[in-house]
Protein backbone atom coordinates (compact mmCIF):
# COMPACT_ATOMS: atom_id res chain seq x y z
CA UNK A 1 0.00 0.00 0.00
CA UNK A 2 1.34 3.52 -1.13
CA UNK A 3 0.91 6.02 1.58
CA UNK A 4 0.86 9.37 2.65
CA UNK A 5 2.43 10.05 6.36
CA UNK A 6 0.44 13.35 7.77
CA UNK A 7 2.21 14.69 11.07
CA UNK A 8 1.08 17.19 13.52
CA UNK A 9 3.87 16.82 16.13
CA UNK A 10 3.33 18.75 19.28
CA UNK A 11 5.91 18.85 22.75
CA UNK A 12 4.62 16.20 24.44
CA UNK A 13 2.46 14.47 21.51
CA UNK A 14 2.86 13.68 17.62
CA UNK A 15 -0.54 12.84 16.21
CA UNK A 16 -0.27 10.99 12.75
CA UNK A 17 -2.67 9.88 9.71
CA UNK A 18 -2.07 7.23 7.30
CA UNK A 19 -3.85 7.83 3.99
CA UNK A 20 -3.84 5.47 1.10
CA UNK A 21 -2.78 6.48 -2.38
CA UNK A 22 -5.03 3.79 -3.66
CA UNK A 23 -6.96 4.30 -5.59
CA UNK A 24 -6.54 7.95 -5.17
CA UNK A 25 -6.63 9.96 -2.44
CA UNK A 26 -9.56 9.51 -0.13
CA UNK A 27 -10.43 11.75 3.17
CA UNK A 28 -10.84 8.93 5.40
CA UNK A 29 -7.37 7.69 6.98
CA UNK A 30 -6.52 4.01 6.38
CA UNK A 31 -4.91 4.87 10.19
CA UNK A 32 -4.96 7.18 12.45
CA UNK A 33 -3.88 7.95 15.93
CA UNK A 34 -1.23 9.55 18.36
CA UNK A 35 2.12 8.84 20.82
CA UNK A 36 1.17 10.70 23.70
CA UNK A 37 3.17 11.40 26.60
CA UNK A 38 6.37 12.06 24.75
CA UNK A 39 8.68 13.40 27.72
CA UNK A 40 7.44 10.52 30.26
CA UNK A 41 5.37 7.93 29.48
CA UNK A 42 5.16 7.44 26.00
CA UNK A 43 2.48 5.57 24.51
CA UNK A 44 1.13 4.83 21.03
CA UNK A 45 -2.68 4.87 20.68
CA UNK A 46 -3.87 4.10 17.02
CA UNK A 47 -7.13 3.32 15.00
CA UNK A 48 -7.72 2.20 11.43
CA UNK A 49 -10.35 2.83 8.74
CA UNK A 50 -13.07 -0.45 10.42
CA UNK A 51 -12.67 0.85 14.28
CA UNK A 52 -10.14 -1.37 15.51
CA UNK A 53 -8.03 0.16 18.22
CA UNK A 54 -4.50 -0.90 19.17
CA UNK A 55 -2.54 0.58 22.27
CA UNK A 56 0.92 0.38 23.53
CA UNK A 57 3.51 1.85 25.76
CA UNK A 58 6.84 3.30 24.05
CA UNK A 59 10.53 2.80 25.70
CA UNK A 60 12.24 6.22 25.24
CA UNK A 61 15.49 6.23 26.13
CA UNK A 62 17.44 9.54 25.55
CA UNK A 63 16.71 12.91 27.80
CA UNK A 64 17.12 15.50 24.57
CA UNK A 65 13.30 15.89 23.33
CA UNK A 66 15.26 16.07 20.02
CA UNK A 67 16.29 12.46 20.16
CA UNK A 68 12.69 11.14 21.57
CA UNK A 69 10.71 12.60 18.80
CA UNK A 70 12.99 10.69 17.16
CA UNK A 71 12.77 7.89 18.92
CA UNK A 72 8.91 7.74 19.23
CA UNK A 73 8.70 8.22 15.25
CA UNK A 74 11.05 4.91 14.86
CA UNK A 75 8.86 2.84 17.15
CA UNK A 76 5.81 4.45 14.73
CA UNK A 77 7.55 3.40 11.69
CA UNK A 78 7.98 0.09 13.01
CA UNK A 79 4.50 -0.26 14.24
CA UNK A 80 2.99 0.98 11.07
CA UNK A 81 5.32 -1.41 9.12
CA UNK A 82 4.70 -4.59 11.27
CA UNK A 83 0.49 -3.22 11.22
CA UNK A 84 1.19 -3.37 7.20
CA UNK A 85 3.92 -4.93 6.19
CA UNK A 86 3.14 -4.22 2.18
CA UNK A 87 2.48 -0.54 3.89
CA UNK A 88 5.43 1.80 1.47
CA UNK A 89 5.25 5.77 2.54
CA UNK A 90 6.30 7.49 -0.26
CA UNK A 91 5.93 10.94 1.77
CA UNK A 92 5.39 12.95 4.58
CA UNK A 93 3.37 15.50 4.93
CA UNK A 94 3.55 18.39 8.34
CA UNK A 95 1.17 20.79 9.75
CA UNK A 96 3.36 23.80 10.70
CA UNK A 97 1.72 26.46 12.83
CA UNK A 98 3.58 29.58 11.13
CA UNK A 99 4.45 30.27 7.72
CA UNK A 100 4.66 33.73 8.19
CA UNK A 101 4.55 36.47 5.71
CA UNK A 102 6.29 34.47 3.06
CA UNK A 103 4.47 31.19 3.07
CA UNK A 104 0.71 31.26 1.78
CA UNK A 105 1.27 27.90 -0.57
CA UNK A 106 2.05 24.39 1.19
CA UNK A 107 6.08 23.80 0.03
CA UNK A 108 8.55 21.20 -0.35
CA UNK A 109 10.79 21.01 2.80
CA UNK A 110 14.31 21.41 1.61
CA UNK A 111 17.48 22.85 3.74
CA UNK A 112 16.93 26.75 2.87
CA UNK A 113 13.08 26.49 3.49
CA UNK A 114 13.62 24.39 6.94
CA UNK A 115 16.56 27.41 7.95
CA UNK A 116 13.64 29.89 6.75
CA UNK A 117 11.14 28.30 8.77
CA UNK A 118 13.28 28.56 12.06
CA UNK A 119 13.38 31.99 11.74
CA UNK A 120 10.00 31.85 12.69
CA UNK A 121 10.46 30.57 16.27
CA UNK A 122 9.89 33.59 18.05
CA UNK A 123 7.00 34.02 16.56
CA UNK A 124 5.42 30.65 17.63
CA UNK A 125 7.59 29.70 19.81
CA UNK A 126 5.37 26.84 22.13
CA UNK A 127 4.45 25.25 18.30
CA UNK A 128 6.94 25.65 15.40
CA UNK A 129 10.10 24.05 17.46
CA UNK A 130 8.23 21.17 17.58
CA UNK A 131 6.80 20.94 14.08
CA UNK A 132 10.29 21.28 12.72
CA UNK A 133 11.92 18.43 15.01
CA UNK A 134 9.43 15.86 13.31
CA UNK A 135 10.61 17.13 10.33
CA UNK A 136 14.36 16.82 10.83
CA UNK A 137 13.23 13.33 12.56
CA UNK A 138 11.84 12.07 10.08
CA UNK A 139 14.83 13.33 7.26
CA UNK A 140 17.26 11.43 9.75
CA UNK A 141 14.74 8.11 9.55
CA UNK A 142 13.62 8.12 6.11
CA UNK A 143 15.53 10.37 3.97
CA UNK A 144 14.72 9.39 0.54
CA UNK A 145 10.46 10.38 0.90
CA UNK A 146 9.98 14.18 0.27
CA UNK A 147 8.59 16.10 3.06
CA UNK A 148 6.01 19.14 2.42
CA UNK A 149 4.95 21.41 5.22
CA UNK A 150 1.47 23.21 5.52
CA UNK A 151 1.02 26.09 6.90
CA UNK A 152 -2.02 26.74 9.74
CA UNK A 153 -1.30 30.52 8.63
CA UNK A 154 -0.98 30.24 5.01
CA UNK A 155 -5.19 30.70 4.63
CA UNK A 156 -5.38 34.12 5.92
CA UNK A 157 -2.75 35.72 3.86
CA UNK A 158 -5.70 36.77 1.44
CA UNK A 159 -6.72 39.19 4.03
CA UNK A 160 -6.10 42.85 3.20
CA UNK A 161 -2.84 44.79 4.86
CA UNK A 162 -6.26 46.46 6.97
CA UNK A 163 -7.27 43.56 8.50
CA UNK A 164 -3.50 42.22 9.38
CA UNK A 165 -2.44 45.52 11.21
CA UNK A 166 -2.00 46.67 14.48
CA UNK A 167 -1.72 50.59 15.93
CA UNK A 168 1.90 49.93 16.72
CA UNK A 169 4.92 52.20 15.59
CA UNK A 170 5.83 51.51 11.85
CA UNK A 171 9.09 50.37 13.18
CA UNK A 172 7.79 47.06 15.10
CA UNK A 173 5.00 46.27 12.50
CA UNK A 174 8.01 46.11 9.99
CA UNK A 175 9.12 43.52 11.91
CA UNK A 176 6.46 41.24 11.54
CA UNK A 177 4.37 42.01 14.29
CA UNK A 178 0.88 41.69 12.19
CA UNK A 179 -2.55 39.26 12.36
CA UNK A 180 -1.67 36.28 11.18
CA UNK A 181 -4.71 34.33 11.90
CA UNK A 182 -4.50 30.17 12.78
CA UNK A 183 -6.38 27.34 11.85
CA UNK A 184 -6.08 27.98 8.67
CA UNK A 185 -6.05 24.46 7.41
CA UNK A 186 -9.12 23.49 9.02
CA UNK A 187 -10.68 26.54 6.91
CA UNK A 188 -9.33 25.57 4.16
CA UNK A 189 -10.98 22.57 4.68
CA UNK A 190 -14.51 23.15 5.61
CA UNK A 191 -14.13 26.51 2.51
CA UNK A 192 -13.67 23.92 0.13
CA UNK A 193 -17.31 21.68 1.54
CA UNK A 194 -19.44 24.88 1.68
CA UNK A 195 -20.62 24.98 -2.29
CA UNK A 196 -22.48 21.49 -1.57
CA UNK A 197 -23.50 22.32 1.75
CA UNK A 198 -24.90 25.88 1.02
CA UNK A 199 -24.96 26.36 -2.42
CA UNK A 200 -24.73 30.10 -3.75
CA UNK A 201 -24.46 31.26 -0.26
CA UNK A 202 -20.91 29.99 -0.14
CA UNK A 203 -19.94 32.72 -2.32
CA UNK A 204 -21.01 35.39 0.22
CA UNK A 205 -20.29 36.45 3.79
CA UNK A 206 -19.89 33.13 5.94
CA UNK A 207 -18.87 32.82 9.11
CA UNK A 208 -16.63 29.30 10.36
CA UNK A 209 -16.49 28.53 14.02
CA UNK A 210 -13.94 26.21 14.58
CA UNK A 211 -14.80 25.60 18.07
CA UNK A 212 -12.70 23.16 19.99
CA UNK A 213 -10.20 23.06 22.90
CA UNK A 214 -8.31 26.16 20.46
CA UNK A 215 -10.84 28.16 19.56
CA UNK A 216 -11.64 30.78 16.37
CA UNK A 217 -13.65 32.49 13.81
CA UNK A 218 -12.84 33.47 10.12
CA UNK A 219 -15.04 35.23 8.13
CA UNK A 220 -14.75 34.53 4.18
CA UNK A 221 -15.93 36.34 1.55
CA UNK A 222 -16.36 34.43 -1.99
CA UNK A 223 -14.08 31.69 -0.17
CA UNK A 224 -11.51 33.32 0.87
CA UNK A 225 -10.64 34.96 4.25
CA UNK A 226 -11.59 38.75 5.06
CA UNK A 227 -10.57 38.96 9.04
CA UNK A 228 -9.50 36.08 11.74
CA UNK A 229 -10.27 36.30 15.73
CA UNK A 230 -6.82 34.61 16.23
CA UNK A 231 -4.31 37.39 15.70
CA UNK A 232 -0.39 38.03 16.15
CA UNK A 233 -0.45 34.72 18.78
CA UNK A 234 -2.87 31.50 18.84
CA UNK A 235 -4.17 33.23 22.22
CA UNK A 236 -6.38 36.01 21.01
CA UNK A 237 -9.81 36.29 19.92
CA UNK A 238 -12.18 33.84 21.55
CA UNK A 239 -12.40 31.93 25.35
CA UNK A 240 -10.90 28.70 24.95
CA UNK A 241 -10.10 25.37 26.94
CA UNK A 242 -7.54 27.01 28.84
CA UNK A 243 -6.27 29.97 27.11
CA UNK A 244 -7.87 33.46 28.02
CA UNK A 245 -8.81 34.68 24.47
CA UNK A 246 -8.42 38.52 23.62
CA UNK A 247 -7.48 40.59 27.04
CA UNK A 248 -7.00 43.72 28.13
CA UNK A 249 -2.98 44.24 27.91
CA UNK A 250 -3.57 46.84 31.08
CA UNK A 251 -4.15 43.93 32.85
CA UNK A 252 -1.02 42.06 32.40
CA UNK A 253 1.14 45.13 33.25
CA UNK A 254 -1.14 45.16 36.30
CA UNK A 255 -0.38 41.80 37.32
CA UNK A 256 3.38 42.30 36.52
CA UNK A 257 3.41 45.87 38.66
CA UNK A 258 0.75 44.55 41.87
CA UNK A 259 1.45 40.54 41.54
CA UNK A 260 5.03 40.69 40.80
CA UNK A 261 3.86 37.60 37.60
CA UNK A 262 7.24 37.20 35.41
CA UNK A 263 7.37 35.79 31.53
CA UNK A 264 6.52 32.21 32.78
CA UNK A 265 4.04 33.06 34.56
CA UNK A 266 2.27 34.68 32.50
CA UNK A 267 2.87 32.55 29.82
CA UNK A 268 1.16 29.80 31.58
CA UNK A 269 -1.61 31.92 33.01
CA UNK A 270 -2.45 32.70 29.11
CA UNK A 271 -2.36 29.49 27.62
CA UNK A 272 -2.78 26.94 30.68
CA UNK A 273 -4.59 28.13 33.17
CA UNK A 274 -7.66 30.37 31.99
CA UNK A 275 -10.37 29.60 29.75
CA UNK A 276 -12.81 27.24 30.62
CA UNK A 277 -10.82 25.81 32.91
CA UNK A 278 -9.86 28.90 34.54
CA UNK A 279 -13.16 30.48 34.49
CA UNK A 280 -15.49 27.34 35.64
CA UNK A 281 -12.67 26.07 38.31
CA UNK A 282 -13.55 22.33 36.97
CA UNK A 283 -12.15 21.43 33.74
CA UNK A 284 -11.25 22.56 30.19
CA UNK A 285 -13.94 20.02 28.97
CA UNK A 286 -17.13 21.24 27.50
CA UNK A 287 -18.79 18.33 28.49
CA UNK A 288 -17.92 17.95 31.54
CA UNK A 289 -19.23 21.74 31.99
CA UNK A 290 -22.52 20.88 30.51
CA UNK A 291 -23.10 18.14 32.41
CA UNK A 292 -21.96 19.78 35.53
CA UNK A 293 -25.09 21.41 37.83
CA UNK A 294 -22.41 23.75 39.41
CA UNK A 295 -23.05 27.56 38.82
CA UNK A 296 -18.79 27.95 37.76
CA UNK A 297 -19.71 25.78 34.79
CA UNK A 298 -22.87 27.27 33.59
CA UNK A 299 -21.04 30.52 33.61
CA UNK A 300 -17.93 29.18 31.83
CA UNK A 301 -20.02 27.92 29.49
CA UNK A 302 -22.21 31.12 29.23
CA UNK A 303 -19.40 33.43 28.59
CA UNK A 304 -17.17 30.97 26.09
CA UNK A 305 -21.07 31.38 23.86
CA UNK A 306 -21.19 34.83 24.39
CA UNK A 307 -18.26 35.52 23.38
CA UNK A 308 -18.70 33.32 20.06
CA UNK A 309 -21.80 35.77 19.67
CA UNK A 310 -19.76 39.07 20.23
CA UNK A 311 -17.34 38.09 17.73
CA UNK A 312 -19.87 37.38 15.03
CA UNK A 313 -21.15 40.82 14.75
CA UNK A 314 -17.70 41.93 14.20
CA UNK A 315 -16.93 39.36 11.47
CA UNK A 316 -20.52 40.23 10.20
CA UNK A 317 -18.80 43.79 9.61
CA UNK A 318 -15.54 42.52 8.12
CA UNK A 319 -17.51 40.44 5.72
CA UNK A 320 -19.88 42.57 4.86
CA UNK A 321 -22.74 40.99 5.85
CA UNK A 322 -23.04 37.23 6.90
CA UNK A 323 -25.20 35.24 5.07
CA UNK A 324 -24.17 31.61 6.73
CA UNK A 325 -22.53 30.59 9.93
CA UNK A 326 -21.05 27.10 10.16
CA UNK A 327 -19.85 25.39 12.81
CA UNK A 328 -16.81 23.09 12.82
CA UNK A 329 -14.26 21.17 15.39
CA UNK A 330 -14.61 18.90 18.60
CA UNK A 331 -17.35 21.46 20.23
CA UNK A 332 -18.63 22.81 17.39
CA UNK A 333 -19.72 19.52 15.50
CA UNK A 334 -21.41 18.05 18.89
CA UNK A 335 -21.63 20.54 21.38
CA UNK A 336 -25.67 20.74 20.74
CA UNK A 337 -26.38 23.35 23.41
CA UNK A 338 -23.35 25.59 23.12
CA UNK A 339 -24.96 26.19 18.99
CA UNK A 340 -28.08 26.63 20.59
CA UNK A 341 -26.88 29.43 23.22
CA UNK A 342 -24.98 31.29 20.18
CA UNK A 343 -28.11 31.28 18.10
CA UNK A 344 -29.96 32.33 20.83
CA UNK A 345 -27.77 35.38 21.01
CA UNK A 346 -27.64 36.28 17.20
CA UNK A 347 -31.46 36.81 16.32
CA UNK A 348 -30.56 40.22 15.40
CA UNK A 349 -29.61 38.77 12.28
CA UNK A 350 -32.62 37.08 11.82
CA UNK A 351 -30.79 33.50 12.58
CA UNK A 352 -32.95 30.87 13.65
CA UNK A 353 -32.49 26.99 14.50
CA UNK A 354 -34.36 24.49 13.94
CA UNK A 355 -34.41 22.65 17.25
CA UNK A 356 -34.30 18.89 16.08
CA UNK A 357 -32.06 19.14 13.30
CA UNK A 358 -29.43 20.80 16.11
CA UNK A 359 -30.06 17.92 18.63
CA UNK A 360 -30.09 15.07 15.71
CA UNK A 361 -26.46 17.30 14.46
CA UNK A 362 -27.71 17.80 10.93
CA UNK A 363 -25.71 18.76 8.22
CA UNK A 364 -27.73 22.32 8.07
CA UNK A 365 -29.85 23.00 10.99
CA UNK A 366 -31.47 26.67 10.23
CA UNK A 367 -35.23 27.18 10.32
CA UNK A 368 -37.07 27.26 7.30
CA UNK A 369 -37.87 31.25 7.73
CA UNK A 370 -34.00 32.04 9.03
CA UNK A 371 -32.22 34.47 6.98
CA UNK A 372 -28.95 33.35 7.54
CA UNK A 373 -28.01 29.47 6.77
CA UNK A 374 -26.74 27.38 9.52
CA UNK A 375 -24.39 24.64 9.04
CA UNK A 376 -22.32 21.66 10.55
CA UNK A 377 -19.21 20.87 8.96
CA UNK A 378 -16.50 18.02 10.09
CA UNK A 379 -13.49 19.61 9.55
CA UNK A 380 -10.67 17.32 8.90
CA UNK A 381 -6.91 18.94 8.80
CA UNK A 382 -4.83 15.65 8.12
CA UNK A 383 -7.10 15.16 4.92
CA UNK A 384 -6.23 18.68 3.93
CA UNK A 385 -2.25 18.26 4.71
CA UNK A 386 -2.43 14.56 3.00
CA UNK A 387 -4.40 16.41 0.15
CA UNK A 388 -1.65 19.48 -0.35
CA UNK A 389 1.36 16.97 -0.23
CA UNK A 390 -0.02 15.31 -3.16
CA UNK A 391 -0.40 18.74 -5.31
CA UNK A 392 3.05 19.25 -4.33
CA UNK A 393 4.73 16.47 -4.72
CA UNK A 394 2.31 15.99 -8.38
CA UNK A 395 1.60 11.88 -7.00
Amino acid sequence: MKAILVLNAGSSSLKFALFSLQPGLADEAALSGQVEGIGAEPVLAARDGEGNRYREPLTVTSTSRTEQHREALTHLFRWLSAHNPALEIVAAGHRIVHGGENYSEPLLLTGPALRQLQKLVPLAPLHQPHNLRAVQAVAALMPEIPQVGCFDTAFHRTQEPVAQAFALPRAISAEGVKRYGFHGLSYDYVARQLPDVLGERAQGGVVIAHLGNGASMCALREGRSVASTMGFTAVEGLMMGTRTGSLDPGVLLYLMEQKGMDLQALTNLLYKESGLLGVSGISQDMRTLIASDKPEAAEAVDLFCYRIARELGSLAAAAGGVDALVFTGGIGEHAVEVRERVAARCGWLGLKLDAAANAAGALRIDAPDSKVAVAVVPTNEEAMIARYTVEVLGL
